[in-house]
């Protein structure tokens, strides 16, 4: 069992733990944020005596990803025969007394902090700032860097009037000699640890299961590093347009391969040789699940696959067969796929349907069709009624999905329509093209649900929406592409129109439009989902 200890250390065994690398930042703390001014008012409260709170350090020989580099500073490894102390809270205090006494450029995303410039202000009494960061054109001998307070030779500091010699040596002496309050957990483990600084970060962020894990699966001896292998997996899946993958998403189909389950308490008590020698093979599946996504129901990127987790049970099928599904397996495959994105399953207790859908996947790869509870709702009411337009839900996704597999061509010149997760992350993505433009259906008096709805729908490049088509009538538009597209039919069968007399784009009849749309989205439906009243489930 842990014991906290209660202690004190002064400022120079604090620089000189830091400086010797005992003293590390573990990787689930987040970076360091304090500005300049922040970091003069901490120490302008250690100047005036005043306490700066407790800085609670995890005393542990658990190897961890940590971050070396304090505040920019080039910092040496844990020596050996040293326990590590890592910081569970006090980080940016701690960051900015270092940096700030260290004078160290902080690098922050593109710009860089000079945090050198503090200065203990000679002139100041007790009821204004000492440490003060704006000199402006004042004479050199009234303030004093802290650097050179500190570090300064017997030249530099006898070079300032003998009239603040006192001064000079009280604030030194004052910096020198403060104790810092410290709690000092020894021998508690890593869940331990993340659960303390999950505690004490109450305001803020909780850590995620994957800062956690990146912690916890850390081995030098191995180089391996989760941070740096997700980051290398995504730059893999990436070039596919399959980069939106999560890390939760990864770590639940670990999970699933090791344990069946991927609840948060599933994967916090992986184990790590467990979790570091399937790693490979997890991520193999995973790739043969995204290609199976592209080629077999051509979903071109993922953010319109219906749900991130549908990697999962696909990874765990792929894991356990490695080859591609063919005849009834391939058939069982599908609908499951289908039947997931359609009646929107994951959209709550993820964990749990995962775990049962789990079993499902094990049913199909014994060649069996699996139970479900339901038969699917996929009549052409059901897609009226479920079809109001929102991109992230996965019954739109699905239906996103049905339309991409046509693989649309442009109204203009037949030429593919690119797909991209760039422009599907915008909310109002200028892809998404109402077929009958808002702006003319709402002149006609239609209601919002039936302008705003799936079926009014197709996909087409950014161009031609917006300098193109913008809000005329489907027959205004509609007739000039048919000047300067020869193949104008076939191409309209790309999205889902196999006739724009048929569907009333010549009259502008929205009302035949939307039904003949919702007829033919239904056949897609019924081509993707097994009637459950045609095949006999074994027990």
């Amino acid at each position: 069992m842990y014991q906290p200890e209660p202690q004190s250390i002064t400022f120079s065994t604090l620089i000189s733990d830091i400086d010797k690398g005992i003293i590390k930042i573990p990787q689930f703390q987040r970076d360091f944020v304090w500005s300049l001014e922040q970091s003069a008012k901490l120490i302008d409260s250690i100047v005036k005596g005043f306490p700066i709170g407790t800085f609670i350090l995890w005393e542990s020989d658990e190897n961890l990803r940590s971050i070396r580099n304090i505040g920019g500073a080039n910092l040496p490894a844990t020596p050996p025969g040293s326990m590590c102390q890592y910081v569970l809270d006090g980080q940016q205090r701690m960051t900015s007394l270092y940096a700030s006494l260290k004078g160290l450029q902080v690098k922050r995303d593109k710009k860089e902090e000079d945090f050198s410039g503090i200065y203990i202000d000679l002139m100041a009494d007790s009821e204004e700032s000492i440490v003060i960061t704006d000199i402006g054109e004042r004479d050199q001998s009234e303030f004093i860097s802290i650097q050179k307070l500190l570090y300064g030779g017997f030249a530099e500091l006898g070079a300032y009037p003998s009239s603040l010699h006192g001064s000079l040596q009280k604030y030194k002496d004052i910096l020198t000699t403060y104790r810092f309050s410290t709690i000092l957990l020894r021998g508690a483990s890593l869940d331990v640890a993340t659960e303390v600084f999950t505690r004490l970060n109450v305001g803020g962020k909780s850590l995620t299961v994957f800062e956690i894990m990146v912690a916890k699966t850390y081995d030098a001896e191995r180089e391996f590093d989760l941070a740096e292998k997700f980051d290398e997996f995504i730059t893999d899946i990436e070039q596919v347009g399959y980069e939106t993958i999560s890390a939760s998403t990864v770590l639940q189909t670990i999970s699933v391969l090791l344990k069946g389950e991927c609840t948060r308490k599933d994967i916090l008590k992986l184990d790590k040789k467990a979790f570091i020698d399937i790693w490979e093979e997890a991520i193999d599946s995973i790739q043969k699940a995204i290609e199976y996504f592209r080629n077999s129901y051509r979903i071109p990127v993922s953010k319109i696959l219906p749900y991130n987790a549908l990697v999962v049970p696909f990874a765990y099928f792929f894991y356990k067969h490695p080859n591609k599904p063919v005849n009834d397996m391939k058939k069982y495959l599908d609908d499951f796929f289908w039947r997931v994105s359609f009646s929107e399953r994951y959209s709550s207790s993820l964990e749990g349907k995962i775990s049962q859908d789990i079993k499902r996947i094990d049913r199909i790869l014994r060649g069996e069709f699996p139970k479900y509870e339901h038969q699917l709702d996929i009549s052409k009411e059901a897609i009226i009624e479920n079809g109001g337009f929102n991109a992230n839900r996965s019954f739109i996704k699905a239906i996103l999905c049905i339309m991409a597999y046509q693989e649309p061509k442009s109204f203009s010149d037949n030429s593919i329509v690119r797909i991209n997760n760039d422009w599907l992350k915008r909310a109002n993505s200028k892809n998404y093209h109402h077929f009958f433009p808002k702006a003319y259906l709402k002149k006609e008096g239609e209601e919002e649900f039936y302008i705003n709805h799936i079926l009014n729908i197709t996909i087409v490049d950014d161009f031609l929406n917006k300098n193109r088509i913008r809000a005329k009538a489907p027959s205004k538009y509609m007739n000039e592409f048919k000047n300067e597209n020869n193949e104008l039919d076939k191409t309209m069968e790309t999205h889902l129109i196999n006739d724009l007399e048929g569907f009333g784009v010549w009259d502008d009849d929205y009302d035949l439009f939307f039904e003949k749309r919702a007829e033919i989205v239904k056949e897609e439906f019924k081509k993707r989902i097994i009637s459950t009243t045609n095949v006999k489930s074994k027990s």
